[in-house]
Order: structure tokens, then C-alpha cells, then sequence
């Protein structure tokens, strides 16, 4: 059975709506907004020149000036009302390495601390879970992940570190995610993947869509050390489950 919400559409710009879903993080609102997002793309084709994905809304960005809005919303949700999202969708389940030694978890023994869980169990929690990529942003490459164990849910912190290592596996919120690249950034540092996950010079520099899915496992600093010389050299390429 399709999932329909009570989606708006509001002019965003000269050439851009923006449609919204509820405001929350969830599966079902992801699934709505990316197969709605795929009709879009196939319904103007050229007309549109990129149709961007967040957490509950989509932007629609044309390739021309748009002089009745009215018109476009009503096409939009005639599509919606159309499209049948019950249609089924192949999924890629990528799983990452990650360190959660304190050699590259900076914050894990503050954080454990905070939350009154033990490193262990920190550990446990984050690699249990399957995580939905929502959408790419922030800093080119990173993932923004949804799924994140209610225990492990932490406020962001009140004063950002300034120079967070590329490969950093962190927690802000109610989220998880992989800096891409050094950055500056509040999130609190629990690990770190050996593989880079954006590379620029690449024909394709992320190799993540919205939509796929996230398991992290644990690694010893030795495996860490060995996988990184690997994926340097070529020879480790991450690859994905098909669900």
C-alpha cells in the first residue's frame, strides 16, 4: 500500500519549489521522498536540472524561470497522488570498517562518561544498528545517517573542535556520520574508517546515494593500519550487499 503524507509545495525561488514532508526522521517519509523524487526526474526530464534530497523535503530546481507557480504545484501533486510507492526498490547495504580505539576516538571516554555506558557497550550499540543514508551534505561526501540507538543520542557539543581528521566516525543529535575531510565540526569523535569515502579527482567522488544503507564494524588499530595501506594502494575497494 503507497504511504502518502500531507506534502507542501512553496516557491523557494524564480527557478525552485520546495516540497516538505513532516518534519521527522523517518524511513517511510525517506522512501515516500525518494521514489517521488524519481518521478520528478523522469516526468520533466531536461526541464529539471536537479531535484535535491534532505531529511524530509525535496527542492526542485529548474532549468528556466517559472511564471506560474500554481500550475507547477498542481502538477507536482498530481504526480504524487499518482506515483505508487509500494513499488519496490533494490538496496545496497554498504558495510565500513571502523577504529574505536582512543588513539583515533578522541571523545569516546568523555562521551561514555556523559551517557553512563561503558566503551564497550558505546561500541555495541553503534555497530548493531543499520543506518539510511537521508541525504549528502554539511561537507561534500558526508552522510547524514538515521537509525542511531536512542542510548547513544548526545547534543552536539557547546564548543566545536577545530580540526576534526578525515575519517572521523562521530555522533551530533540523533545522528551518526564519516567527515569526509578535515574539518572543524561539534560532533562528538567515537572512531575512525580507514577507507576514504570522497575522493574529488574520482569520476565519481562518493559512491553513496539516499536511500542505501550503513553497518559499521569494529577493527583493531592493526587491522585499521592495513586496510588504510590497502585502500591507498588500490586494492581494497568498498562494495556493496544487494537487499
Amino acid at each position: 500500500m503507497s504511504n502518502k503524507y500531507n506534502v507542501t509545495y512553496k516557491k523557494y525561488s524564480e527557478r525552485s519549489i520546495l516540497i516538505q514532508w513532516p518534519a521527522e526522521i523517518d524511513q517511510e517519509i525517506l522512501e515516500d521522498l525518494l521514489f517521488f523524487k524519481k518521478k520528478i526526474s523522469e516526468f520533466y526530464g531536461n526541464l529539471v536540472v536537479e531535484v535535491i534530497s534532505g531529511y524530509n523535503s525535496l527542492l526542485v530546481c529548474y532549468s528556466t524561470m517559472l511564471d506560474d507557480f500554481p500550475e507547477h504545484f498542481s502538477i507536482l501533486k498530481s504526480l504524487y497522488d499518482s506515483a505508487n510507492t509500494s513499488v519496490s526498490r533494490k538496496k545496497r547495504l554498504w558495510k565500513i570498517p571502523v577504529c574505536y580505539s582512543e588513539v583515533f576516538a578522541t571523545d569516546i571516554i568523555e562521551f561514555s562518561k556523559n551517557k553512563s555506558i561503558h566503551i564497550d557497550e558505546v561500541i555495541a550499540l553503534h555497530t548493531s544498528a543499520v543506518y539510511s543514508v537521508y541525504f549528502i551534505g554539511f561537507l561534500p561526501g558526508f552522510l547524514y545517517l538515521g537509525g542511531l540507538h536512542k542510548k547513544l543520542h548526545e547534543p552536539r557539543k557547546s564548543t566545536p573542535s577545530l580540526n576534526i581528521k578525515k575519517g572521523a566516525v562521530a555522533i551530533g543529535g540523533k545522528q551518526t556520520g564519516i567527515y569526509p575531510i578535515d574539518s572543524p565540526g561539534g560532533w562528538h569523535v567515537i572512531g575512525r574508517c580507514p577507507v576514504d569515502l570522497f575522493d574529488v579527482s574520482a569520476a565519481l567522488p562518493s559512491v553513496f546515494y539516499a536511500g542505501d544503507s550503513i553497518q559499521f564494524y569494529a577493527v583493531s588499530i592493526n587491522e585499521y593500519t592495513e586496510i588504510k595501506e590497502k585502500a591507498s594502494k588500490g586494492i581494497l575497494e568498498l562494495t556493496p550487499d544487494f537487499l
